[in-house]
């Protein structure tokens, strides 16, 4: 069982906001002057129909893409991220669907990842360095991790998902993007990712937009729900004040916009 997620501070201040974002792709608009804002130790889940946007808002804020109107506000002050890295340079981290680990690394290798301790003036692995350092960053945020010199690729996709967040949050993010981190997951596996993030919420180490797409989890582990239709923002409600039916009732009604407008175009051809 999960647990519970304490209500947001409705006082506490902004960490981050997306203004008036527009992408395109060629003849293909993304977003449509798309805004969200993030509170510091705030959940915020970003749902919607596959194609509506999504993920082209997260690569826009994780430095992938550019937008072509719009601003990236962080704390009061315009930001311009020409790459992933000067995203993670303003404490952004990403945890795509395909994690970015490396299946031969140990798991306390995979921790540092790009960050690798090494002995001077020797260039040479710190290991047992990196080892304790692993074991105390789980251990702070209750990943159980029985050994931490096995490669990943002998591990759950809970316990993979897991030490990729463990990583971002080692690497003293501010905001942590999550594409989709329960995806391909069963209910066990699903529950102690949303326990990770419970915890990290209470903890007040760092703030989170997760895509989602089943509401019940959307209810139970965010403070507040962004839904992206069309690339625009349909919905914009904490999720106390909104329910699983709601949300149904957006993408249905959606749906049978869609159905309609296809019939009506195959009658005028």
């Amino acid at each position: 069982m999960t647990q519970d997620i304490s209500p947001l501070d409705v006082n506490a201040p902004v960490l981050l906001e997306m203004r008036h974002i527009s992408k395109s792709f060629g003849a293909v608009t993304a977003l449509v002057d798309v805004s969200i804002t993030l509170r510091h130790g705030e959940v915020l889940a970003l749902v919607g129909d596959n194609g509506a946007g999504k993920s082209t808002l997260i690569k826009i804020l994780s430095g992938f893409h550019h937008p072509d109107r719009g601003a990236i506000v962080i704390e009061g002050k315009e930001v311009h991220f020409g790459s992933p890295r000067a995203a993670r340079a303003h404490g952004i981290e990403t945890v795509y669907q395909d994690l970015a680990l490396i299946d031969e690394l140990s798991v306390y290798h995979n921790l540092f990842l790009r960050r690798e301790r090494v002995h001077h003036p020797l260039p040479l692995l710190a290991n047992r360095e990196m080892k304790r350092d692993a074991r105390r960053a789980l251990d702070d945020i209750g990943i159980n991790i029985p050994r931490i010199d096995v490669s990943v690729a002998r591990l759950s996709g809970g316990q993979r998902q897991a030490i990729a967040v463990a990583r971002t949050v080692n690497s003293n993010a501010d905001v942590l993007l999550l594409d989709e981190p329960l995806a391909a997951m069963g209910a066990k596996e699903g529950s102690q990712i949303l326990d990770l993030v419970a915890r990290l919420k209470q903890e007040g180490r760092v703030s989170i937009i997760m895509i989602l797409h089943n509401y019940v989890h959307v209810l139970e582990a965010c403070d507040r729900v962004s839904m992206i239709e069309d690339g625009v923002i349909a919905l914009d409600k904490p999720t106390a004040e909104t329910s699983v039916d709601e949300l149904t009732e957006i993408v249905v009604n959606e749906y049978r916009r869609a159905r309609t407008a296809s019939h009506e175009e195959a009658r005028s051809a």
